[in-house]
């Protein structure tokens, strides 16, 4: 098969809400040459709604369903038989999907905590991996991270810690694929405006629930940073204080003072 012959399209997990279904609404209106975009996320009947939405707004792009769960690993299985069959050009691709759970780490349950690592960490590292033979020179990788990686976070180790590693994943990643011409851009926002708190039996703190970003004014940026090859995209200025602050204090002291707010009964 053809280069021209190849579809162009977009992969996006974590479709189903949040950040991930708002990169699919924001990725059909801002790259209209798709002719695809792949969504993954567990809920099909969110995914038929999204199919709905986005052939109202841009009928020129189709909607292929993947319904898989990442956290198990027969879903990298179906995922990489799909691109072998398909053998489609990989424009961009964006690692959304994600969970998290509260609490100091002896009060959670272990498959919690595995389960964040399973879905944070191996997942997005195993897509990737899938993904990359089919990127191109101009594609795009955007890596969905936090700004919970910038420093540890009492009360909230595991997720953060994962986000940490998906930071620091895509650092190396970039400096790996530029000599190909393909750029990979961190997401690093704070506490976003969507059902993952709710999801995941998070209560916000008093501090966090100050600084909720609008989901769509976060994914704008991050496609806005990605088209300009932006190693990390922040959002807001008060998690861009923090980038920075961290950047400059002691770790220990960032996880103290961040123990007497989080851990706070």
């Amino acid at each position: 098969m053809s280069k021209k012959d190849r579809k162009r399209i977009a992969l996006i997990t974590g479709a189903s809400s949040g950040l991930g279904r708002c990169f699919v609404r924001q990725i059909g209106e801002r790259y209209p040459s798709l002719q695809e975009i792949w969504v993954i996320a567990r809920r099909r009947e969110r995914l038929e709604s999204l199919r709905k939405e986005l052939a109202f707004k841009t009928p020129g792009i189709k909607l292929r369903i993947l319904e898989l769960d990442l956290s198990e690993q027969t879903s990298f299985a179906v995922l990489s038989a799909c691109f072998r069959e398909e053998c489609p050009r990989l424009r961009l691709l964006v690692n959304a999907a994600g969970l998290g759970h509260a609490g100091r780490i002896g009060e959670q349950q272990l498959d919690e905590i595995c389960e964040i690592i399973d879905v944070n960490c191996r997942a997005l590292m195993a897509v990737t991996r899938i993904c990359l033979p089919y990127l191109e020179k101009g594609s795009r990788v955007i890596e969905l991270a936090s700004g919970s990686a910038f420093a540890p976070q009492p009360g909230f180790a595991a997720y953060a810690a994962s986000k940490a590693c998906v930071l620091s994943f895509s650092r190396a990643l970039q400096e790996e694929l530029r000599p190909l011409g393909i750029l990979v851009t961190a997401v690093c926002p704070g506490p976003v405006r969507t059902e993952f708190f709710r999801a995941g039996g998070i209560s916000l703190s008093p501090v966090k629930k100050k600084f909720l970003a609008d989901p769509e004014q976060v994914v704008r940026r991050a496609l806005s940073d990605s088209a300009k090859g932006r190693a990390l995209s922040v959002y807001g200025f008060p998690m861009r204080l923090f980038y920075l602050a961290a950047g400059v204090l002691p770790q220990g002291f960032i996880a103290r003072a961040s123990s007497l707010v989080l851990l706070k009964k």
